[in-house]
Protein backbone atom coordinates (compact mmCIF):
# COMPACT_ATOMS: atom_id res chain seq x y z
CA UNK A 1 0.00 0.00 0.00
CA UNK A 2 1.11 3.90 -1.16
CA UNK A 3 2.02 5.37 2.00
CA UNK A 4 -0.34 8.52 1.36
CA UNK A 5 -2.84 5.77 1.38
CA UNK A 6 -1.87 4.70 4.70
CA UNK A 7 -1.61 7.70 6.40
CA UNK A 8 -5.61 8.66 5.34
CA UNK A 9 -6.54 5.45 6.81
CA UNK A 10 -5.35 6.87 10.20
CA UNK A 11 -7.89 8.47 12.34
CA UNK A 12 -7.11 11.96 12.81
CA UNK A 13 -7.11 14.85 10.21
CA UNK A 14 -4.27 15.85 7.80
CA UNK A 15 -1.62 18.10 7.89
CA UNK A 16 -0.41 19.32 4.54
CA UNK A 17 2.69 21.70 3.94
CA UNK A 18 3.33 22.79 0.44
CA UNK A 19 6.75 24.40 -0.13
CA UNK A 20 8.90 25.26 -3.74
CA UNK A 21 12.13 23.58 -4.16
CA UNK A 22 15.06 25.15 -3.63
CA UNK A 23 13.79 28.23 -1.75
CA UNK A 24 14.68 30.11 0.01
CA UNK A 25 18.05 28.64 -0.89
CA UNK A 26 19.33 25.94 -3.29
CA UNK A 27 20.39 23.66 -0.47
CA UNK A 28 17.43 24.17 1.76
CA UNK A 29 14.52 21.51 0.09
CA UNK A 30 16.15 18.61 2.18
CA UNK A 31 16.34 20.17 5.32
CA UNK A 32 13.14 21.55 4.89
CA UNK A 33 11.46 17.98 4.69
CA UNK A 34 13.19 16.77 7.63
CA UNK A 35 11.83 19.65 9.54
CA UNK A 36 8.41 19.37 8.33
CA UNK A 37 8.57 15.89 9.51
CA UNK A 38 10.46 16.62 12.80
CA UNK A 39 7.45 18.79 13.83
CA UNK A 40 4.58 16.00 13.02
CA UNK A 41 3.46 17.47 9.91
CA UNK A 42 1.45 14.54 8.18
CA UNK A 43 2.27 14.79 4.06
CA UNK A 44 4.44 17.30 2.21
CA UNK A 45 3.97 18.88 -0.84
CA UNK A 46 7.72 19.60 -2.58
CA UNK A 47 6.71 21.78 -5.70
CA UNK A 48 8.63 22.14 -8.65
CA UNK A 49 9.84 25.91 -9.67
CA UNK A 50 8.05 26.74 -13.18
CA UNK A 51 8.19 30.05 -15.07
CA UNK A 52 4.76 29.92 -16.18
CA UNK A 53 2.25 28.56 -13.52
CA UNK A 54 -1.27 28.45 -14.10
CA UNK A 55 -2.69 28.62 -9.96
CA UNK A 56 -0.17 29.92 -8.20
CA UNK A 57 -0.74 33.19 -6.01
CA UNK A 58 2.19 35.93 -5.93
CA UNK A 59 3.99 34.24 -2.84
CA UNK A 60 4.64 31.01 -4.71
CA UNK A 61 5.29 33.06 -8.06
CA UNK A 62 7.93 34.61 -6.59
CA UNK A 63 9.26 31.89 -4.77
CA UNK A 64 9.64 29.74 -8.07
CA UNK A 65 11.30 32.80 -9.82
CA UNK A 66 14.04 33.05 -7.11
CA UNK A 67 14.02 29.09 -6.89
CA UNK A 68 15.03 28.78 -10.56
CA UNK A 69 17.24 31.89 -10.15
CA UNK A 70 19.23 29.33 -7.47
CA UNK A 71 19.68 27.01 -9.81
CA UNK A 72 16.72 24.62 -9.10
CA UNK A 73 15.43 22.24 -12.20
CA UNK A 74 13.59 18.86 -12.16
CA UNK A 75 17.24 17.03 -12.28
CA UNK A 76 18.78 18.70 -9.36
CA UNK A 77 15.56 17.97 -7.25
CA UNK A 78 16.00 14.54 -7.94
CA UNK A 79 19.66 14.44 -6.91
CA UNK A 80 18.96 16.33 -3.78
CA UNK A 81 16.46 13.83 -2.67
CA UNK A 82 17.66 11.04 -3.96
CA UNK A 83 18.50 9.52 0.12
CA UNK A 84 15.00 10.86 0.92
CA UNK A 85 13.74 7.85 2.57
CA UNK A 86 16.82 7.13 4.85
CA UNK A 87 15.58 9.31 6.60
CA UNK A 88 12.18 10.58 5.89
CA UNK A 89 9.00 8.30 6.50
CA UNK A 90 6.00 10.19 6.00
CA UNK A 91 4.11 10.62 2.13
CA UNK A 92 5.91 13.03 0.15
CA UNK A 93 4.37 14.38 -2.92
CA UNK A 94 5.65 16.53 -6.07
CA UNK A 95 3.72 18.99 -7.21
CA UNK A 96 4.73 20.56 -10.97
CA UNK A 97 3.43 21.60 -14.12
CA UNK A 98 3.17 19.38 -17.06
CA UNK A 99 5.41 21.26 -19.51
CA UNK A 100 8.46 20.78 -17.79
CA UNK A 101 7.99 17.23 -16.91
CA UNK A 102 7.46 16.81 -20.47
CA UNK A 103 10.64 18.37 -21.43
CA UNK A 104 12.29 16.23 -18.77
CA UNK A 105 10.41 12.84 -20.12
CA UNK A 106 7.12 11.59 -18.43
CA UNK A 107 8.16 8.06 -18.38
CA UNK A 108 11.74 9.38 -16.88
CA UNK A 109 10.17 11.35 -14.62
CA UNK A 110 7.88 8.90 -12.92
CA UNK A 111 10.72 6.19 -13.02
CA UNK A 112 13.48 8.60 -11.01
CA UNK A 113 9.95 9.56 -8.74
CA UNK A 114 9.72 5.91 -7.54
CA UNK A 115 13.61 5.02 -6.77
CA UNK A 116 13.35 7.95 -4.58
CA UNK A 117 10.53 7.33 -2.85
CA UNK A 118 8.20 9.61 -3.67
CA UNK A 119 4.80 8.59 -3.12
CA UNK A 120 2.60 11.09 -5.32
CA UNK A 121 1.74 13.61 -8.06
CA UNK A 122 -0.36 16.80 -8.26
CA UNK A 123 0.29 18.39 -11.66
CA UNK A 124 -2.90 21.11 -12.01
CA UNK A 125 -2.91 21.08 -15.89
CA UNK A 126 -3.17 17.50 -16.77
CA UNK A 127 -6.75 16.50 -17.54
CA UNK A 128 -7.93 13.96 -16.28
CA UNK A 129 -8.93 12.13 -19.74
CA UNK A 130 -5.05 12.55 -21.05
CA UNK A 131 -4.18 10.92 -17.83
CA UNK A 132 -5.94 8.36 -18.55
CA UNK A 133 -5.73 7.64 -21.67
CA UNK A 134 -1.58 8.30 -21.34
CA UNK A 135 -0.72 8.61 -18.00
CA UNK A 136 -2.49 6.12 -16.16
CA UNK A 137 -1.19 2.69 -16.54
CA UNK A 138 2.34 4.21 -15.95
CA UNK A 139 1.75 6.24 -13.02
CA UNK A 140 0.09 2.96 -11.71
CA UNK A 141 3.23 0.62 -12.59
CA UNK A 142 5.48 3.27 -10.39
CA UNK A 143 3.07 2.90 -7.38
CA UNK A 144 2.68 6.79 -7.83
CA UNK A 145 -0.82 8.26 -7.14
CA UNK A 146 -2.40 11.26 -8.95
CA UNK A 147 -3.71 14.05 -7.24
CA UNK A 148 -6.40 15.31 -9.28
CA UNK A 149 -7.71 19.42 -7.77
CA UNK A 150 -11.36 19.72 -8.14
CA UNK A 151 -12.91 23.68 -7.54
CA UNK A 152 -16.64 25.03 -7.33
CA UNK A 153 -16.80 25.14 -10.76
CA UNK A 154 -16.14 21.56 -11.30
CA UNK A 155 -19.55 19.57 -12.42
CA UNK A 156 -20.54 16.94 -10.55
CA UNK A 157 -20.35 14.60 -13.68
CA UNK A 158 -16.32 15.43 -13.50
CA UNK A 159 -15.96 14.86 -9.67
CA UNK A 160 -17.00 11.40 -10.32
CA UNK A 161 -15.12 10.62 -12.85
CA UNK A 162 -11.56 12.14 -10.99
CA UNK A 163 -12.87 10.04 -7.72
CA UNK A 164 -13.12 6.84 -9.89
CA UNK A 165 -9.79 7.19 -11.41
CA UNK A 166 -8.23 8.52 -8.02
CA UNK A 167 -6.64 5.98 -5.49
CA UNK A 168 -5.94 8.47 -2.96
CA UNK A 169 -7.13 12.04 -1.98
CA UNK A 170 -8.73 14.83 -3.86
CA UNK A 171 -7.48 17.99 -3.88
CA UNK A 172 -10.22 20.32 -3.19
CA UNK A 173 -9.27 24.11 -4.12
CA UNK A 174 -11.63 25.70 -1.85
CA UNK A 175 -12.45 28.84 -4.37
CA UNK A 176 -11.72 29.72 -7.44
CA UNK A 177 -9.19 32.15 -6.92
CA UNK A 178 -5.10 31.91 -6.89
CA UNK A 179 -3.33 30.07 -3.92
CA UNK A 180 -2.81 32.61 -1.44
CA UNK A 181 -5.47 35.75 -2.45
CA UNK A 182 -7.65 34.93 0.02
CA UNK A 183 -6.83 34.99 3.78
CA UNK A 184 -10.36 34.14 5.59
CA UNK A 185 -12.26 31.94 3.38
CA UNK A 186 -15.98 32.74 2.30
CA UNK A 187 -19.53 31.04 3.29
CA UNK A 188 -19.43 29.56 -0.59
CA UNK A 189 -16.48 27.60 0.16
CA UNK A 190 -18.22 25.73 3.32
CA UNK A 191 -21.57 25.24 1.58
CA UNK A 192 -19.46 23.85 -1.55
CA UNK A 193 -17.32 21.64 1.02
CA UNK A 194 -21.03 19.88 2.44
CA UNK A 195 -22.09 19.52 -1.28
CA UNK A 196 -18.50 17.32 -1.76
CA UNK A 197 -19.24 15.54 1.63
CA UNK A 198 -22.61 14.53 0.62
CA UNK A 199 -22.05 12.96 -2.81
CA UNK A 200 -19.88 9.68 -0.79
CA UNK A 201 -16.97 10.11 -2.89
CA UNK A 202 -14.88 7.15 -2.46
CA UNK A 203 -11.61 9.32 -1.83
CA UNK A 204 -11.45 11.86 1.05
CA UNK A 205 -10.98 15.24 0.30
CA UNK A 206 -8.06 17.29 1.30
CA UNK A 207 -9.04 21.71 0.57
CA UNK A 208 -6.48 23.96 -0.66
CA UNK A 209 -6.00 27.64 -1.19
CA UNK A 210 -6.65 30.03 1.40
CA UNK A 211 -5.81 27.97 4.49
CA UNK A 212 -3.50 30.81 6.61
CA UNK A 213 -4.33 30.55 10.37
CA UNK A 214 -5.75 28.50 12.86
CA UNK A 215 -8.74 29.48 12.60
CA UNK A 216 -9.20 28.49 9.00
CA UNK A 217 -7.81 25.50 9.58
CA UNK A 218 -10.02 24.60 12.22
CA UNK A 219 -13.21 24.86 9.91
CA UNK A 220 -11.88 23.12 7.31
CA UNK A 221 -10.93 20.19 8.75
CA UNK A 222 -14.53 19.89 10.59
CA UNK A 223 -15.58 19.26 6.49
CA UNK A 224 -12.40 17.18 4.73
CA UNK A 225 -9.90 14.60 5.80
CA UNK A 226 -7.26 17.51 6.26
CA UNK A 227 -6.10 20.88 4.58
CA UNK A 228 -2.84 22.11 2.61
CA UNK A 229 -0.96 25.15 3.73
CA UNK A 230 1.23 26.79 1.05
CA UNK A 231 1.70 30.48 0.58
CA UNK A 232 1.21 31.39 4.14
CA UNK A 233 4.70 28.67 5.07
CA UNK A 234 6.09 29.87 2.28
CA UNK A 235 5.95 33.58 3.44
CA UNK A 236 6.93 32.58 6.95
CA UNK A 237 10.25 30.86 5.69
CA UNK A 238 11.36 33.90 4.10
CA UNK A 239 10.33 36.46 6.86
CA UNK A 240 11.99 34.08 9.57
CA UNK A 241 13.85 31.19 8.32
CA UNK A 242 13.42 27.09 8.47
CA UNK A 243 14.67 27.10 11.47
CA UNK A 244 11.94 28.53 12.76
CA UNK A 245 9.62 26.17 11.17
CA UNK A 246 8.88 24.02 14.18
CA UNK A 247 6.91 27.53 15.51
CA UNK A 248 4.95 27.83 12.59
CA UNK A 249 3.06 23.90 12.78
CA UNK A 250 2.56 24.95 16.53
CA UNK A 251 0.04 27.76 15.12
CA UNK A 252 -2.04 25.32 13.31
CA UNK A 253 -1.86 21.90 16.19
Amino acid sequence: MNRIQKKLKEDKKILSVYFTAGFPRLDDTKKIISRLEKHNVDLIEVGIPFSDPLADGETIQKSSKKAIENGMTIRVLFSQLKDLRKKVKIPVILMGYLNPIIQFGIEKFCIKSKEIGIDGLIIPDLPVEIYIEDYKNLFNKNNLLNIFLITPQTSEERIKLIDKNSKGFIYMVSSSSITGSKKNLEDNSFKYFDKISNMNLNNPSIVGFGISNRETYQKVIEKSKGAIIGSAFINFIQQNGIEYIGKFIKKFR
